[in-house]
């Protein structure tokens, strides 16, 4: 039998896909940049929607401080430019989060290579004595 979606899951779709346009047409603030919304969480009443996001390229802990405050300040606004784009009763008011899964998920990537590379070099043997291939 299908899964049945709940509103608050479709709403939250909608909400994501439009504010991923949004964000990269109608936000202007260079401190913002490349954004990726990874996920939003909407409220059952439909009123409040946290938004997850990820930064594009490499960036310092400041400078992800500095776009996450920028994109709190736009929330209005995106809520504005949102409630012209999708038809609801209630458009839900906006909180921006940082997503430190990919982060978090590239040095764990890292981490693995590391130790694969080092434990192959611990499995190799150290060639100092000829073998003896004819019986000698």
């Amino acid at each position: 039998m299908p899964r049945e979606f709940t509103r608050a899951e479709r709403v939250s779709d909608a909400v994501q896909q439009e504010l991923a346009v949004l964000i990269r047409d109608g936000v202007r603030d260079p401190r913002i940049g490349m954004v990726s919304v990874t996920d939003v969480d909407v409220s059952r009443d439909l009123a409040y929607a946290k938004i997850h996001v990820t930064f594009i390229g490499e960036r310092t802990q400041d400078e992800i401080d500095q776009a996450m405050a920028a994109l709190n300040g736009a929330s209005g606004y995106l809520r504005k430019l949102l409630a012209s784009s999708i038809k609801l009763r209630i458009t839900p008011r906006l909180t921006f989060l940082f997503d430190e899964s990919g982060r978090r998920g590239q040095h764990l990537s890292a981490l693995i290579d590391y130790a694969m590379s080092t434990q192959q070099d611990t499995d190799q043997p150290e060639n100092d004595q000829p073998v003896d291939t004819e019986g000698h």
